[in-house]
């Protein structure tokens, strides 16, 4: 992150403490969203130097004018300074500042206890050797708190247990966009349920029937307005979640079953969908019409679909064990063929999943991936020198039960300041496996055991207060997690 947000960043977690004096978790989840949208400004690029200057001093004002200097002495800041004290060792590295050499040379100077509020004076400085710390350290020990990785993905218990596609797999459960209680699943029963998990009881709002095969995969529109759907019996579908209906039909040109499908994240009027006759084609939803130009051949058939962020390259993986690249036009939808690279030779590719930056050690492109026969790869993505075709370079494996379904796997939404971070997937041994893609052994964070059959899919929520998982018997479980 550029110096100028990571000096804005400080000055919200400090005075966090003034916003939910009473609801220390508020707190936290909100410093991790400001820190999402601040790196993703820093990576955009976009603002000069002088304008993310100007926009510090602004906002600093802003917020003593609200809550006060920071300089008075409350209950408040008596609080949040005693948290920061406790979590002191987690602390920015010095590379964050790597924009401006002067802010990271004035930074390496040690700070002693006494220049931190709320702890006394003349307190000798206990910090381990070799970590350097900084006055915007402060930000990384609000996100932080007095948690381990390893206990920050604690679960309390099952919040809800969803059985209405019973003895059916379920391969796919997904939480709606910046929704934490929206949620729908699809089976092979040939359903799609939508459920809503508070306030109130949880419930089945609705389900969604008209396919004449098991439903292999879905996707919320970025505006939770739309689902579409892929089946075996090769259609596509376009429901309004709202109250059911189905909007459109769309049969596959070749009458082969369709296993995976996604929107264009920049435009929801196009959705990507892969069949067995290892076709990928991009729809216009509002026509049902392929987009011109908007086809691709894989060397198997297609089993995952995902975008990066920017929308810009598609990533779809296949039954013969190849991860391919596609460039693809937001406006018309047109494909263009990048790359592909073998990942498991004689295996299959049953999941993608693309983030920005894996973690605050890896500030780069990740592709997640889940590879037949038991391994869960996270890639990082690298542009191929002379192409320039987005090409994947191995940055961790993790083992996993993985034979013979179609596991899936993800990031978790949130990425805070502490080292490590997490991806999380089911296997075949019945379990949900949460991995740190920063240890460099015993990667294994938290696994949990409920389910009855192979656990197929999983989801958080928007700010990780629940996972969703579903397994080959047609049984979802809703986890809790433990709040501090």
């Amino acid at each position: 992150m550029a110096a100028v947000w990571q000096q804005v960043l400080a000055v919200d977690a400090r005075y966090a403490a003034y916003r939910t004096p009473r609801w220390p978790q508020f707190r936290t989840q909100y410093v991790r969203r400001r820190s999402q949208l601040l790196r993703e400004q820093a990576q955009g690029g976009t603002l000069e130097g002088g304008t993310r200057r100007w926009y510090l001093r602004i906002r600093t004002r802003l917020l003593a004018q609200r809550y006060g200097a920071l300089s008075e002495q409350s209950s408040c800041r008596a609080h949040s300074s005693s948290a920061l004290r406790a979590s002191r060792t987690t602390l920015d590295r010095m590379e964050d500042f790597e924009e401006d050499p002067r802010v990271a040379r004035g930074h390496r100077r040690s700070l002693s206890r006494g220049s931190h509020p709320g702890v006394p004076r003349g307190t000798t400085d206990e910090r381990p050797p070799g970590v350097v710390p900084t006055p915007l350290a402060e930000a990384s020990r609000a996100m932080a708190g007095d948690t381990t990785l390893s206990e920050n993905y604690a679960f309390a218990g099952v919040y809800h247990v969803f059985d209405q596609h019973t003895d059916s797999a379920v391969p796919k459960v997904q939480f709606a966009h910046d929704d934490r209680h929206l949620l729908a699943c699809c089976s092979l029963d040939g359903t799609i349920s939508v459920c809503r998990l508070a306030p109130g009881p949880p419930a089945v709002l609705r389900v969604l029937r008209g396919h004449g095969g098991g439903v292999a995969d879905f996707a919320w529109s970025l505006s939770n307005d739309v689902l579409v759907s892929a089946s075996l019996d090769g259609t596509l579908r376009l429901w309004a979640p709202a109250d059911g209906r189905c909007i459109r039909r769309v049969p596959d040109p070749d009458g082969a079953a369709l296993l995976c499908c996604a929107f264009q994240p920049l435009n929801n009027n196009l959705t990507v969908v892969g069949s067995a006759r290892h076709m990928v084609r991009v729809v216009n939803i509002s026509t049902g019409k392929a987009a011109r130009g908007g086809a691709g051949r894989l060397p198997g058939r297609v089993l995952a679909l995902c975008f990066d962020s920017p929308g810009r390259v598609l990533w779809a993986g296949d039954d013969r064990g190849s991860v391919s690249s596609f460039l693809c036009d937001p406006g018309t939808g047109r494909l263009t063929k990048a790359s592909r690279v073998v990942v498991q030779a004689g295996g299959s590719i049953t999941s993608l999943s693309a983030r920005a930056w894996a973690s605050r050690e890896a500030p780069d492109p990740s592709l997640l991936v889940n590879a037949c026969p038991d391994r869960l790869l996270l890639f990082r993505v690298v542009e191929e020198e002379g192409s320039g075709a987005p090409g994947l370079r191995l940055r961790r494996s993790f083992p996993t039960r993985h034979r013979e379904q179609p596991l899936r796997s993800c990031f978790c939404p949130l990425m805070s300041f502490r080292q490590g971070a997490c991806v999380v997937t089911g296997s075949e041994d019945a379990c949900v496996h949460f991995f740190d893609v920063g240890r460099a052994a015993r990667a294994t964070v938290n696994t949990l055991q409920g389910h009855g059959g192979a656990v197929l899919a999983v989801a958080f929520n928007c700010d990780e207060s629940l996972l969703a998982s579903s397994d080959a018997a047609g049984t979802v479980i809703v986890w809790r997690r433990q709040h501090a």
